[in-house]
């Protein structure tokens, strides 16, 4: 009886070895494909899948059909592939638009609220994980930016709570995501960060594109070449700027595909099956239309326009004025200028000025709801006490007239302040000259990029300004164009302190304060 069962296992290995039984524990060999014709013809006899019954269709008598492998997710295991994958995401209008889209240049915009950096972030995952091995980028102008923002979406409604996706660093200095499957999700910047332009990606997501100029859009492209993804693209996300930004100019030439983005396609908002918005959509809207002027014109209804009576209109570029921080020498004279708020946002501004008297905002704390004593400990907490050494001093601490306040402030970080000069008409025309450019070409009034301290959640929400940047568009004449109209002006108001100071009645070089 084991001579007949010894036969047996003899005769299957001849014929394993001939390849007409398929060996388990052998490697698999790429096949090779027949042409899109003969593949269609080959599907049509069979009723197999185009590529399946191509390869039957052609191979030789006694072998076997091995597929080839695709770089696919589903080589993880089920379970770990599962747990990446859950999500109850449903995808709406503009949404389910761009994860169909593959042409090379996408920007989703539309008003504030509407999914579009969950749609970006949900294609990302989507990509992710059904091609294994690829490598994407998510990057917005600075990486600070983006640990309270996109990541925050992406760690918290894209991925599922017990996934391995984010195990390890903390979002803020975080680099990388790693996928089971070998694809990688890098996180980056473009004003420091020296790996973006010398790596390959398949898919870059950029939240907030209006913050880039042209010049890094383009050079980004040149990065979409990794070639692990059946196409490459670059998608983009931001609520509308004014009408002339060049992204808009490049939409309008057809260079970028525009996708529009509505409340309607926020499924947290507005409810498909009954057609009607949902009790958050009601209290969101609620808030938004609350917005006056601009702001609400490109936030609440999702267009692309320009304030009409916008006090800086001649001489305000962002893509100028807003440059990316550097060393600031130590022997540059600083300044501290204040706004006092409560329930407005209490205003404190660092500025530097350099050798041919041109003005850098530094820092920024925009801030509501706290105590004076508690902003004046934050600032000494992020001027004097950063790295363990003494930031210099200001040459002046000019501050709005609230004596009360003011002397606050003095007894707790232990200086003087200087009443701020309040003329507002001749403020208005210093301001709007340093912004001019001079006749080297440059204007002397720069904002640092990501000046900000923190980050004010209330104004966040209520889609308020949360920085002196976000007023300059919406600061406007009033009916009489004598006056600006007296709404979140607070930053700017700081400005117009310090261009009347140096400008008007300066003692540049002279210290005041005492040790």
């Amino acid at each position: 009886m084991n001579h007949i069962w010894n036969q047996k296992r003899r005769k299957r290995k001849r014929r394993r070895d001939r390849g007409r039984l398929p060996d388990s524990g052998a490697a698999r060999q790429p096949s090779s494909y027949s042409s899109g014709a003969e593949a269609a013809q080959a599907a049509a006899q069979t009723g197999k899948p185009d590529d399946v019954a191509a390869e039957d269709n052609n191979r030789k008598p006694g072998t076997t059909r091995v597929r080839l492998l695709k770089p696919r997710a589903s080589s993880l295991p089920e379970n770990q592939l599962l747990a990446e994958a859950a999500s109850d995401y449903q995808p709406q209008g503009s949404a389910r638009q761009l994860l169909a889209a593959r042409d090379p240049e996408i920007l989703i915009c539309g008003a504030a609220g509407t999914g579009k950096s969950r749609a970006c972030l949900e294609k990302l995952h989507k990509a992710a994980m059904d091609y294994q091995g690829c490598r994407l980028l998510i990057c917005r102008k600075t990486r600070e930016s983006l640990s309270e923002s996109a990541l925050v979406t992406y760690e918290e409604k894209v991925l599922p709570p017990d996934s391995t996706v984010k195990q390890g660093n903390l979002r803020r200095v975080r680099q990388l995501y790693q996928y089971p499957n070998g694809s990688e999700i890098v996180v980056g910047g473009l004003s420091v960060d020296t790996r973006i332009m010398s790596t390959e990606f398949d898919l870059i997501f950029v939240q907030e594109a209006t913050e880039l100029t042209e010049e890094d859009w383009e050079a980004l492209t040149t990065r979409l070449r990794n070639g692990v993804m059946p196409y490459q693209q670059l998608i983009a996300d931001c609520n509308p700027s004014s009408p002339q930004h060049w992204l808009k100019k490049r939409c309008d030439r057809g260079v970028t595909k525009l996708l529009t983005s509505t409340h309607e396609d926020n499924p947290r908002l507005w409810d498909t099956e009954r057609q009607e918005w949902t009790a958050a959509g009601k209290t969101y809207l609620a808030r938004l239309d609350a917005l006056t002027g601009v702001r609400k014109q490109r936030l609440r209804y999702g267009q692309w326009v320009m304030a009409e009576g916008m006090i800086y209109a001649d001489v305000w570029n962002p893509e100028i004025h807003i440059i990316d921080p550097f060393s600031v020498p130590p022997d540059w004279a600083r300044y501290w200028v204040v706004d006092f708020g409560y329930n407005n946002p209490f205003t404190w501004q660092e500025w530097a000025a350099d050798g041919d008297g041109r003005l850098y905002r530094l820092r920024e704390i925009y801030q509501t709801q706290r105590l004076v004593e508690d902003h004046a400990k934050q600032i000494l907490a992020v001027t004097w006490n950063r790295g363990g050494e003494r930031s210099p001093r200001p040459v002046a601490i000019i501050c709005d007239h609230d004596a009360e306040d003011r002397a606050t402030l003095e007894r707790y970080v232990r200086l003087p302040t200087i009443a701020a000069h309040k003329s507002v008409s001749d403020g208005l025309q210093a301001v709007a000259g340093r912004l001019r450019a001079a006749a080297d070409g440059k204007p002397r009034l720069y904002f640092f990029r990501d000046a900000l301290v923190e980050v004010d959640r209330r104004l966040e929400e209520n889609k308020k300004p949360t920085r002196t940047e976000e007023e300059i568009e919406g600061y406007v004449w009033d009916a009489t164009r004598e006056k600006p109209v007296k709404q979140d002006d607070h930053g700017l108001d700081c400005v117009r302190y310090l261009v009347a100071y140096v400008d008007f009645n300066a003692s540049e070089g002279v210290y005041l304060g005492q040790d």
